[in-house]
């Protein structure tokens, strides 16, 4: 189910990419989805609906062969494994500025319906306002909200009752440019995940994280930098469940470098990585610690042709009745490839490797991990500038630890979707 709402906003996506792409949106999207929105960017645009406003509309039709991600033993919800989906879009996206501020971001409305399961059928919205601020010569930031409304996917957490997730996140950072060559750094987020289904309420929480950092800028447009950030994590539901193990929160504190090397029009590559030590709120035995980041690296060696490959060790929430987080390893690669004016075909595949023994306040053996294998391929036609049709299809695959409910699967699906841009 995840990759059918990724495929399907990913189109409206790249049309919003015709227009100029606002930075903290842009921080929104997964690399892939990065890749396939800023695919377009080289193609004329049409006139929007005026200086700062562009509605846009999108439909899709979707199957999956797998919907709740079931193991492969298992015959199904009433013998049914398989589902299709259709779904309708609309929304706007506007960027209007203000003196020297801009202010940017979306507004996106869609409806979902299923075939056989319609008790999922749900309602989503995703909205999105940015203020990018500039003070004097040398400060400027971001000040922004963002909520989002969506159903849960169903390969943690298996549920044939609708269970929608929503996440809403506030944050505030800017920079102070000190010196030509130095500036300075600080931010401060908060995200809450509350989920729909009240078997899953345990899982709902919330992130505060605070960043401070340094940064030399070089002429060539590389940055080296040190990042510290605070991150902590509470879970409002959890009040008397600690002697079932059930972990009541988390506090993680970072020591990253921040690297970006311009090397070449043609490769560019980013680092965030260093050392985090990560604390349970009541079982401490659990803390963990060691080498976090991720790698990525840009590199287009065709005018037509670009690679997206990122490489990662990091620790994070699961959505899941039994653990709260893991530290997961992955690598994944992503192309994008300009077949002619009219027609890009994106690829992405996808490995990670989730450890859920040493974060988590169960007592559990030391190899208690899962692994997800992900392949995608799609095809982007635009017959004109302002409207784009889609095919996409995808392979999904998990070894799991049935221990903690992560079970094993595969599961396969292709989507059809169409959008236009006023």
């Amino acid at each position: 189910m995840l990759k059918f709402l990724r495929f399907t906003c990913g189109t409206s996506a790249g049309l919003v990419a015709q227009r100029r792409l606002p930075r903290t949106l842009a921080r929104t999207l997964p690399v892939s989805a990065l890749m396939i929105a800023c695919a377009t960017t080289g193609r004329p645009a049409m006139a929007a609906f005026n200086d700062t406003i562009s509605p846009f509309i999108a439909t899709s039709y979707s199957y999956d062969d797998n919907l709740f991600r079931l193991d492969d033993d298992r015959l199904g919800i009433n013998g049914q494994r398989s589902d299709t989906s259709r779904q309708v879009q609309a929304g706007l996206v506007f960027n209007r500025p203000i003196g020297r501020q801009i202010l940017s971001g979306q507004a996106k409305w869609s409806r979902v319906y299923f075939d056989h399961f319609d008790q999922l059928d749900y309602s989503g919205k995703d909205y999105l306002a940015d203020l990018e601020w500039h003070i004097a010569n040398h400060l400027d930031g971001h000040a922004g909200v963002s909520y989002t409304q969506t159903l849960t996917p169903f390969s943690d957490f298996q549920s044939t009752e609708r269970n929608l997730r929503t996440v809403r996140r506030e944050y505030l950072n800017g920079g102070w440019r000190f010196h030509p060559s130095w500036q300075a750094r600080a931010g401060f987020s908060r995200e809450r995940y509350g989920y729909d289904l009240i078997t899953q309420r345990i899982s709902d929480r919330q992130e505060d994280a605070t960043e401070l950092g340094v940064d030399f800028l070089q002429s060539s447009n590389s940055r080296i930098g040190l990042q510290l950030r605070h991150l902590k994590g509470s879970y409002p539901n959890r009040a008397g469940f600690e002697a079932l193990g059930v972990e009541q929160g988390y506090e993680q504190d970072e020591v990253k470098a921040n690297i970006y090397w311009y090397v070449s029009g043609i490769t560019q590559v980013q680092l965030l990585g260093g050392w985090v030590k990560r604390k349970n709120q009541l079982f401490s035995v659990h803390d963990a610690s060691g080498a976090n980041g991720r790698l990525t690296v840009y590199w287009a060696p065709l005018g037509k042709v670009r690679f997206t490959g990122s490489l990662w060790r990091e620790f994070a929430a699961v959505e899941n009745s039994l653990v709260s987080s893991s530290l997961n390893n992955g690598a994944s690669i992503a192309a994008a490839w300009d077949v002619s004016a009219k027609v890009r075909v994106d690829a992405l595949l996808r490995r990670q490797k989730r450890d859920f023994s040493a974060t988590t306040g169960m007592i559990l053996p030391s190899d208690v991990t899962d692994s997800t294998r992900t392949a995608t391929v799609g095809v982007t036609y635009a017959p004109r500038p302002n409207i784009q049709l889609g095919v996409n299809a995808f392979h999904d695959a998990r070894t799991g630890a049935a221990l903690i409910n992560t079970g094993s699967y595969r599961a396969n699906g292709v989507s059809f979707t169409a959008s236009g841009q006023f």
